[in-house]
């Protein structure tokens, strides 16, 4: 099949070759006749505009950039397990990207380089992205930020601890969620509650383990030094997790971790042990991730809808989306958690 050009799109709408560039490129003021004409012809025709004609001076990349956390992503891809919250975070967004021609590109960044700055800027330099999405712990990096800022780069931040008047951030109230899964832990008997912390660098890690706190003074409940233990949101961190605490504090009766991967890592771990869940032992997580529901028990949770998040940044980062919102591009916006009870957590046996 020949290739459909942006001569053959002029022809089908008769109009000028300048006409569809300036509607395919989104500038200012086309009138909606011209768009929806040219955007007619260009479906009909199955049109696609080629990255190397983007990258022209002058033209539109049509490029939405997600950086991710290199040291967690390498980590996962080295377990041999992936990441489930990247695969989420690429789909909410890719979804809405599709709808208008635009392209995602995943880039790692090591938050930690000596050279993040001009290795950033060299990435914005090369591919020269419309936009682009933050993810935990680079949504808080002022390095990061500094320099899109320096680039001209409009940037939505997924999970911004401080500095919201940066950018347009999207968040859900993880203090909060933690809190409410503790308490569904404490409601069914549990006084010995356990928690398996998340990196240290991530904002996500304290929240989480501040609304475990929270309810556990709420309830007049100590905790522990030995309850509260360092993970790293992998399965091996979940499972190394609960080998030292059936060692250090055997009398817990509850386990709640930072994210879903490491409470399955928990639950491997305690069915290798002996341990019955949720018998001897209930265990938490948090994201609600697809193995949550096909864990053996499937896992009580709570659900991060990562994918609108994404979603909901790629439409304000996209030009053609962005049109059809209203409200300031340096909004704050929360989404709603959920908390899912499935069969990993039970009432205590008296």
């Amino acid at each position: 099949m020949a290739t459909v050009t942006i001569y053959d799109v002029a022809a089908k709408a008769g109009v000028s070759i300048k006409s569809v560039s300036r509607v395919l490129n989104n500038e200012p003021n086309v009138s909606p006749t011209l768009r929806t004409k040219v955007e007619e012809a260009a479906a009909s025709l199955g049109y696609r505009r080629s990255l190397s004609a983007r990258s022209l001076a002058g033209a539109s990349s049509s490029l939405i950039a997600v950086l991710v956390d290199a040291d967690l992503t390498i980590e996962h891809w080295k377990s041999g397990r992936g990441s489930d919250y990247l695969g989420r975070l690429e789909f909410g967004a890719l979804m809405e990207a599709r709808q208008v021609d635009y392209h995602l590109m995943i880039e790692l960044v090591d938050h930690n380089s000596p050279n993040l700055e001009r290795d950033l800027m060299a990435l914005l330099n090369s591919i020269r992205p419309e936009g682009v999405i933050l993810t935990p712990p680079n949504s808080d990096n002022t390095v990061v930020m500094d320099a899109l800022d320096a680039a001209g780069t409009p940037y939505a931040r997924i999970g911004a601890e401080a500095a919201f008047d940066r950018g347009f951030c999207i968040e859900m109230d993880e203090r909060r969620a933690a809190l409410e899964m503790t308490r569904h832990l404490i409601d069914l008997g549990h006084t010995r509650i356990a928690f398996v912390t998340g990196p240290v660098a991530y904002g996500a890690s304290r929240r989480r383990l501040a609304g475990y706190r929270d309810a556990m003074a709420e309830a007049g409940l100590d905790v522990a030094p030995a309850w509260v233990m360092e993970g790293d949101f992998t399965f091996n961190s979940g499972a190394l997790a609960m080998e030292k605490l059936h060692q250090t504090a055997p009398d817990i009766t509850a386990i709640f971790a930072s994210n879903d991967d490491t409470a399955l890592g928990v639950l491997q771990c305690a069915a290798r042990l002996g341990l019955s869940v949720p018998g001897d032992l209930s265990v938490a997580g948090f994201d609600d991730s697809p193995g949550a529901g096909f864990s053996t028990p499937d896992l009580s949770t709570i659900r991060q809808p990562v994918a609108e998040m994404a979603a909901a940044a790629a439409q304000r980062l996209i030009p053609p989306l962005r049109r059809l919102l209203t409200g300031d591009a340096h909004a704050r916006v929360i989404v709603p958690h959920d908390l899912i009870a499935r069969q990993s957590t039970a009432r205590i046996a008296l």
